[in-house]
């Protein structure tokens, strides 16, 4: 029921920027907190940025002062903007929704609701 839909990856360069743009549908957007993770190839799914529903946000430090998590609440939709990327970026990046209305998730288990995932391959 609960739908996300993941858009804006591709090809870029290291040292550019991407923005990343997630829709959500089929529960009350603004009463959930909103969280990005990433899967790079051959290891597991990490968090990357979470944001409350007032728009407060949380971070890993791998991505720290390049990402920018934001939301829109009148178009349902989640962004992460992502400056001065590296070849270490590259990854599926997923959105998520948790489960409750914990105000900056970022652990997984925490999440109940995830996008098909967005590929960012970030070139050298």
């Amino acid at each position: 029921q609960v739908q996300l839909v993941e858009s804006g990856g591709g090809l870029v360069q290291a040292g550019g920027s991407l923005r990343l743009s997630c829709v959500a549908s089929g529960r009350t957007f603004s009463n959930y907190a909103m969280g990005w993770f990433r899967q790079g190839p051959g290891k597991e799914r990490e968090f990357v940025a979470a944001i409350s529903r007032s728009g407060t946000t949380d971070y890993a430090d791998s991505v720290k002062g390049r990402f920018t998590i934001s939301r829109d609440n009148a178009k349902d939709t989640v962004y992460l903007t992502m400056n001065s990327l590296k070849p270490e970026d590259t990854a599926v990046y997923y959105c998520a929704s948790p489960r409750f209305y914990t105000i900056l998730p970022r652990l997984q288990n925490e999440f109940a609701y995830w996008g098909q995932g967005t590929q960012v391959t970030i070139s050298s």
